[in-house]
């Protein structure tokens, strides 16, 4: 198999993979936030990663290295800032990341580039950083796909990873989707034994500023994870590598 990892090639190898064979290239984008007591501090960009190599490897695609700082955590979707290890980018400093890595991958010759996001709270900042980035490109061979994984599952799928109901996927921080997903890529760094048993937040329909930290769970995680299997997680991943997979060989 070719290798899928750009990091691990030479630039001629490189050159030769995004020029000459047009493979797209993937680009995950992640965070360094709490993911509560059983998951690691990276678990966005190790997910996206993850995702992203699956993909990479049925597309004959290469993975860049994860942006593995996203914007800042909200309490809604993340638990928010005030969790130590929580590391987190200001909107424009995350936007204008992208425009340049973007702006990069054009000028290496790359035609077709995926970026995958795997934090809730990157999607507006990655949307301006592309945009910053074509407007200067101005006519351009490069074509953007961004796209956020989970949405890629299908209702059938969300049904019996949650037979009590899909709370929704703000809530599903550090909680079934990513700890199944979790399990399946990278079992050893889930601790299973720390996993809280917390009930779902109950947010206002508002927020305050400062943040009120006491509408947070203490654990972090916004509702339970204790459903979570690693059978759960391999159902996910095969159909998000078999969705995506798809999407990109029809868009490109």
């Amino acid at each position: 198999m070719k290798e899928t990892l750009m990091n691990r090639l030479t630039w001629m190898e490189y050159q030769e993979r995004v020029r000459d064979e047009q493979a797209p290239v993937f680009l995950p984008v992640g965070a360094l936030e709490q993911h509560g007591p059983h998951l690691p501090l990276g678990t966005d960009a190790i997910l996206s990663t993850a995702v992203a190599e699956g993909v990479a490897g049925a597309t004959s695609g290469l993975v860049a290295p994860a942006m593995a700082y996203g914007y800042k955590s909200q309490p809604k979707c993340g638990g928010g800032q005030h969790s130590p290890g929580t590391t987190s980018l200001d909107a424009m400093t995350l936007a204008h990341t992208v425009r340049d890595t973007v702006r990069e991958f054009a000028r290496h010759g790359v035609k077709k580039l995926v970026i995958v996001n795997g934090h809730y709270e990157n999607q507006w900042f990655l949307i301006e950083g592309i945009n910053l980035a074509m407007r200067e490109l101005g006519k351009t061979p490069l074509t953007i796909m961004r796209l956020e994984y989970w949405d890629f599952f299908t209702p059938p799928t969300l049904a019996k990873a949650f037979p009590d109901g899909f709370p929704g996927y703000a809530l599903e921080h550090a909680a079934v989707l990513e700890t199944s997903m979790m399990l399946h890529y990278h079992p050893e760094l889930v601790r299973l034994d720390r996993i809280p048993n917390d009930p779902p937040a109950d947010f206002q329909p508002y927020d305050i500023y400062p943040t009120r930290t006491e509408w947070v769970p203490p654990s972090g995680v916004l509702s339970s994870a204790k459903s979570a299997t690693r059978e759960k997680g391999t159902a996910m991943v095969n159909e998000l590598t078999t969705l995506i997979s798809a999407a990109v060989k029809k868009e490109f």
